[in-house]
């Protein structure tokens, strides 16, 4: 039987031996049971079963420091030999390495407990719910559907393990004319209505894509950011954005917000909000997180992503692994995320997804994307046709400042479909956003 918890302590009674009166060693424990299945053509194509567990190994000698990882296994003799091996290389590598003059790991004993409660669902049951609702469709894409472990410890007495899991649906429905649109759903609980709802929204926008296409001059449009097309751009703004060490070498696209020289509108406020997502409440050094770092709070900057080495570096308290998002949320605003969304835009542009995003003026924090697939002109309150691929050219200060005309009181959850090497734990729980008027330069 696959008991994660039992393999993370039994390799922390070794590491306890193994490490001498000397050191400090830092333990992180990952492990993952995952099942992923490839779908094509609407059937499934290709299934399989994940069972993963990794030990990363931070050993320290008064200023310096060493780290290393190896995979683990259910057999404990293979496992010691594993364990002894790393140690020795690690502490050779300590006579080679130099002081680390931003080193920080927890001292004070902090353990902890936290098994999200979820109800994961069966993911047999799953994708024949999902088959079904999409009968007929060219579905394409990935299922994923887990728990994931993390597990903390050190050589000073401190221990602390972390469970959860999530799923995630991430592909697209394609019709003949090579047009396709975008059909994700994700979550820690099974809604079978949520689904249907969402292949519905899709069924619909397919419908569209049969039409010829509208072809627009470059210019502003009133237009509707999709939760997914507007988590693209925050994601590019989070790349440094909401970071200290960013802000204190003046790298930050955010740095005119963060000296409060602009504000966005004051109906956005932005948290990152440790307790809510998929990643446990105690760094890779041992320190506890807070339940929730405010970084935008009615539009004006608030905070920022501080982990142990801007700790270090700046003397100030740790609030983040990283200092990028993990799991950020929005405050939802009050706009209809139903038909009558269609009816608030009347006459523009609805954008399902954005890709190829990037800056094209980092210091402004202007953002540059192309509209591709499922991308529709809306008229009258009525999806129209899908127009042609336009690139979006808009700076943040007004796509979420004087240009933002409201956001949706309903919020999706949007789990990163990334699978390399473990299934991501980023998240973000964001609203949709009109816009009143959108900068396209072609």
């Amino acid at each position: 039987m696959h008991d994660p918890r039992g393999q993370f302590e039994s390799v922390r009674a070794m590491a306890a031996t193994l490490t001498r009166t000397d050191e400090v060693c830092l333990l992180n424990f990952l492990g993952e049971d995952s099942d992923f299945v490839r779908l094509s053509r609407g059937r499934m194509r290709q299934a399989g079963h994940v069972l993963h567990s990794e030990l990363r190994v931070c050993l320290i000698r008064d200023r310096r420091q060493t780290q290393g990882a190896c995979t683990l296994t259910h057999d404990l003799t293979h496992n010691r030999s594993r364990l002894e091996k790393l140690f020795s290389e690690l502490r050779l590598q300590l006579d080679f390495v130099h002081d680390d003059p931003y080193l920080l790991y927890a001292t004070a004993v902090c353990s902890t407990e936290d098994n999200r409660h979820f109800d994961l669902p069966d993911s047999e049951h799953a994708l024949t719910e999902i088959l079904a609702a999409a009968d007929g469709l060219d579905l394409v894409g990935l299922w994923a559907n887990g728990t994931l472990y993390r597990g903390f410890a050190n050589s000073l007495g401190q221990t602390n393990w972390f469970s959860t899991g999530s799923f995630h649906l991430d592909s697209s429905c394609h019709v003949d004319n090579g047009q396709s649109v975008k059909l994700g759903y994700a979550g820690q609980a099974w809604q079978s209505e949520d689904l249907r709802r969402a292949v519905g929204r899709v069924r619909e926008h397919l419908e569209v894509l049969y039409r010829p296409p509208k072809a627009l001059a470059p210019g502003r449009y009133r237009a509707f950011l999709a939760p997914q097309a507007l988590g693209e751009i925050l994601g590019l703004a989070g790349w440094g954005g909401f970071s200290l060490k960013s802000l204190r070498t003046q790298h930050t696209p955010l740095i005119k917000l963060m000296r409060h020289e602009k504000a966005l509108h004051p109906s956005v406020t932005l948290v990152e909000e440790h307790a809510r997502g998929l990643n446990p409440q105690f760094t890779s050094s041992g320190f506890p997180k807070p339940h929730a770092v405010c970084l935008i709070e009615s539009g004006r900057s608030v905070d920022c992503l501080a982990d142990q080495r801007s700790a270090a570096e700046f003397g100030i308290a740790l609030n983040a692994e990283t200092e990028t998002p993990m799991s950020l949320v929005m405050e939802s605003g009050r706009l209809p995320m139903s038909s009558d969304l269609l009816e608030e835009l009347e006459t523009g542009l609805y954008i399902s997804n954005l890709w190829y995003c990037n800056f094209s003026d980092r210091h402004d924090c202007r953002v540059t994307a192309t509209t591709r697939f499922a991308c529709f002109w809306v008229e009258g309150g009525t999806l129209q046709a899908p127009i042609t691929t336009m690139r979006m050219d808009e700076t943040l200060y007004h796509l979420l400042g004087d240009g933002l005309a409201g956001l949706t009181a309903e919020r999706q959850l949007i789990i990163d479909p990334g699978t390399y090497e473990w299934r991501s734990t980023t998240s973000m729980l964001l609203s949709g956003a009109l816009i009143d008027g959108l900068t396209f330069t072609m």
